[in-house]
């Protein structure tokens, strides 16, 4: 089962036996399902049976399935402050200037898979669900990340950096750290997509999601040309939000060294998107949760610029994976 949540309030899920192809199939749909590093020779998943339904009717589908019962393993932070201090080293270094390593918690639960795809069923807009279930594996996660919409020459995207606790609204929105790293994020997209068309920024503002904020920009792009989808998730993925700046081959190998060596699923932080009736959209797959069987991974990332400090990213790791938590209990998650 593969489905996500669309702006228009629309859920598009597929179930298999799924086709995986090297193309987007232009006269099907197809689900975009790959990793961080885009090494997939065949990321398009087409399904076997397909339907299209509103979010209600997909969350009132789960609204009997009760909220998991996970143990949580305590999460040491000597390996994160090691990868810490050898960002900061190489930010020092002038080999980076922003760069986003991943955190992983570890649990267990019994049968997680329904129980987490129904909590992340209910969560609504600005929240896009997603999910990827196969055999007794795989993720889901309402994220609050767009990376592309795309329907005909009309490109959309965001930049999303920048977190606080809701109670920490008005500090933060003065915030110069936070406001420099969100810029990181947004002159990057507008760099990489200026020569392609017309584009259109909105003012930096806040995200409200309940119980954290965000810094968000809104990005749309008049094409001068069509693109394909596969091109723009290579031109924009991985923005500064997940990813290192300046994005090379060299920073790019050093984030998947801190990325595996602290246990990050290789899809968190990747694309995840579908094409549908001529309009592409894909979310960046982070706020959510992935299962074997019965072990669970929980990854939050947080971006490190050279202002950053060790106590303040790991209170923000763990603010963005207890908001998760609280998603999956039923609770106000505004985070996830």
């Amino acid at each position: 089962m593969a489905w996500l949540a669309r702006r228009d309030g629309s859920v598009v899920i597929g179930y298999g036996p799924f086709e995986a192809a090297a193309e987007m199939p232009t006269a099907a749909t197809a689900f975009y399902v790959g990793g961080f590093a885009l090494e997939e020779t065949r990321p398009w998943q087409i399904p076997a049976d397909l339907e299209v339904i509103g979010c209600d009717e997909f969350a009132a589908r789960y609204a009997a399935v009760p909220p998991p019962h996970c143990q949580w393993q305590t999460l040491e932070g000597a390996p994160f402050s090691a990868v810490f201090q050898e960002v900061m080293t190489a930010i020092h270094a002038g080999l980076f200037e922003k760069t986003v390593p991943v955190v992983t918690e570890i649990g267990n639960c019994e049968s997680p898979a329904a129980a987490i795809i129904a909590a992340m069923a209910r969560q609504t807009a600005p929240l896009y669900s997603f999910g990827w279930s196969l055999g007794g594996s795989g993720f889901a996660g309402a994220t609050p990340e767009l990376l592309i919409s795309l329907d005909g020459l009309c490109l959309e995207t965001m930049a999303l950096a920048g977190t606080a606790r809701r109670d920490d609204r008005d500090v933060f929105a003065v915030d110069e750290k936070e406001i420099r790293e969100h810029e990181y994020v947004a002159q990057s997209l507008v760099a990489k997509l200026t020569d392609w068309g017309r584009l259109h920024r909105r003012p930096r503002d806040i995200l409200d999601l309940g119980s954290i904020v965000h810094f968000l920009t809104l990005l749309r792009l008049d094409l001068h040309q069509a693109q394909s989808p596969e091109t723009l998730v290579k031109r924009l993925h991985p923005t500064p939000a997940l990813g290192p700046l300046p994005r090379t081959a060299e920073t790019l190998a050093m984030l998947s060294e801190w990325r595996t060596r602290l246990g990050c699923p290789s899809e968190f932080g990747a694309p995840f998107g579908v094409w549908h009736g001529g309009r592409f959209e894909a979310v960046v797959a982070i706020r959510g949760i992935w299962w074997n069987h019965h072990q669970l991974s929980l990854p939050a990332g947080c971006g490190i610029i050279e202002a950053s400090r060790l106590v303040n990213e790991w209170r923000e790791l763990r603010l963005k994976r207890e908001a998760v938590k609280a998603g999956l209990l039923g609770r106000p998650s505004g985070g996830l």
